[in-house]
């Protein structure tokens, strides 16, 4: 089945770009980035900036961009049965390339998972002007890792600066 991802969340102040693969059925039929429930991704952002609870997803969205982070998808579309990241086929990555070119101050791309990262490096070449962080996925599917330790990780890039 085709699936889309959405627009880039993103303005002129980014520094941080966070990649995802392609959104899950769940933020597909809400049209919203990380909209599963059990996913820890909207967890991790509020703890990390010290938020309070995010009333509406425009509140989520204002947090990232209050702290220079954009967020997108390395795939445009693919196929894929049901959500999981391993059922990517087909894939059409976005255009990253003009994203960058047209976000010159954007320093740090950041793979939610290792799919992402795959994901990117079958269709891109890494630039000697962007640092790379491979970070564990904020998936349920990623039951490894506990919210605590993903915090951990995901804190240490995102408060870097």
């Amino acid at each position: 089945m085709l699936k889309q991802s959405f627009a880039p969340i993103a303005n002129n102040h980014i520094q941080i770009l966070i990649l995802g693969s392609l959104p899950g059925d769940k933020s597909i039929q809400e049209g919203e980035y990380y909209a599963h429930p059990q996913n820890r991704f909207w967890k991790l952002i509020k703890l990390i900036f010290n938020s309070t609870d995010f009333k509406s997803y425009s509140e989520k969205l204002e947090t990232l961009l209050i702290n220079q982070i954009g967020l997108w998808d390395v795939c445009a579309q693919a196929n894929r049965k049901g959500s999981m990241d391993i059922a990517i086929v087909e894939e059409e990555p976005n255009n990253l390339a003009q994203f960058l070119t047209d976000h010159p101050q954007l320093h740090t791309i950041i793979f939610n998972g290792q799919k992402a990262h795959q994901l990117f490096k079958k269709h891109f070449k890494r630039t000697e002007y962007h640092q790379y962080y491979i970070l564990p996925s904020t998936s349920p599917a990623n039951a490894q890792y506990s919210l605590e330790k993903l915090y951990k990780e995901w804190e240490t890039i995102l408060k870097k600066d």
